[in-house]
């Protein structure tokens, strides 16, 4: 209860933030990546949101039966030697674009970059997040949508299938990140996931909404593998194989060339 009660607290306090600007937020006079990532997030709003998200429906499980193998393009070795990016390497990054790490509710106060809230949306599903908080920085809510867009686009390219991304982890505080490590002795101390540039995509499931052409979980990971691929050699992002905990590690780079935070 008293994480809870935490948590809320937290996210109490990021949406006063937001509300008298003292976190910039994403402001309507955006360009580049926080252009891309106004058209994913509800930006920094009050938790007064009325209704219920239609992107939250989604089939339960995915169908197993009468899957349609589809054509996968070689990445250049295992997804497990591919996407070994450190996690040295996603901190220096890390550090370098994101907020200041959360510890206190006063902390929240002194976020030195504007943050997004994301939600469900047509390129994936956020999870119940048990550790984390669904806050970004404007790069990676972009990147993000980018990485779900290009799914979808090569999905249908392919033959079809109804099936999204499902993001599993996004910003940590340290209380989350302590109280994780209880349960996931995996899980680092000295996370990027503190600094609102870091999220984690499941390769284990993929959300799936009609049964339209059924696809193997596999096939998903693979096609998943293809752009992230894509993306970290355009210098989009670092990418880490998660093999326990079933997802890919990502962390958003700045795009920017000759430009400083």
């Amino acid at each position: 209860m008293r994480r809870v009660a935490a948590v809320g607290a937290v996210v109490a306090a990021l949406v006063s933030a937001a509300a008298v600007g003292m976190t910039g937020g994403c402001s309507s006079s955006r360009s580049g990546s926080e252009a891309a990532a106004h058209d994913t997030v509800y930006v920094m709003v009050k938790e007064g949101y009325v209704g219920v998200n239609p992107y939250e429906r989604h089939m339960d499980t995915m169908p197993d039966d009468g899957c349609v193998k589809m054509k996968i393009n070689p990445v250049g070795g295992t997804l497990g030697k591919v996407f070994n990016d450190s996690n040295y390497v996603h901190l220096d990054e890390a550090e370098r674009i994101g907020i200041s790490p959360i510890e206190t509710l006063a902390d929240v106060w002194r976020v030195r970059r504007p943050v997004c809230r994301i939600k469900s949306c047509r390129e994936y599903v956020v999870d119940s997040l048990t550790h984390s908080l669904p806050y970004l920085v404007p790069e990676a809510a972009a990147l993000l949508r980018e990485i779900g867009a290009r799914f979808n686009d090569s999905l249908v390219a392919r033959g079809g299938g109804a099936y999204r991304l499902k993001v599993t982890s996004v910003l940590r505080t340290k209380a989350g990140i302590k109280s994780l490590r209880r349960r996931n002795g995996n899980a680092v101390e000295a996370s990027a996931h503190q600094f609102g540039t870091t999220f984690d995509i499941s390769y284990a499931k993929f959300i799936c909404d009609s049964v339209t052409v059924n696809r193997t979980q596999e096939d998903l990971k693979n096609l998943l593998g293809e752009v992230l691929k894509a993306v970290r050699d355009e210098g989009g992002c670092y990418v880490k194989y998660e093999r326990k905990q079933g997802c890919f590690h990502i962390t958003a780079r700045d795009r920017r060339k000759d430009s400083e935070i």
